[in-house]
């Protein structure tokens, strides 16, 4: 049983030392990876849909730079994967339009799942976009 635990311990340092660890700086730097789409919201219902986005998915705490626009975020380990680092900006193209970037970094880059992918925000994004413009307020929970 010691063996096993040591071995798992062994396993799990060698792919965070080997794979390196993701950090917030890294989403930051990465921003021009990142995927865009350009949204029929104005940059404040920008930015509170990617919060509730990033909330209905289960990160952490999110820091926001509304300032420089952008929100960072992550989300812990589960069964599945040791958790992602991610970002948000949020960038006016008019009165009425907004350009969305997002990126998301696995913590291990040789995870094979990660908690929340590029393509799954904007899906919600989306969904929350037409919420938004139905007139409703936007769920604590994501739609089904």
């Amino acid at each position: 049983m010691r063996k096993n635990i040591i071995f798992l311990f062994g396993t799990i340092f060698l792919l965070v030392v080997l794979g390196g660890c993701a950090t917030m700086s890294d989403v930051i730097k990465s921003k021009d990876e990142g995927t865009s789409k350009v949204y029929p919201v104005t940059s404040d219902q920008a930015w509170k849909i990617a919060m509730t986005v990033f909330r209905w998915e289960g990160c952490d705490a999110i820091e926001e730079h509304k300032d420089q626009g952008y929100m960072l975020t992550s989300s812990g380990i589960n069964l599945v994967s040791y958790g992602a680092v991610m970002g948000a900006w949020i960038e006016p193209v008019d009165d009425d339009n907004t350009k969305v970037t997002v990126v998301t970094k696995r913590r291990i880059a040789t995870s094979l799942a990660t908690t929340l992918t590029e393509e799954t925000f904007h899906k919600r994004f989306a969904e929350a976009v037409d919420i938004v413009k139905a007139g409703e307020t936007l769920p604590a929970v994501p739609p089904q």
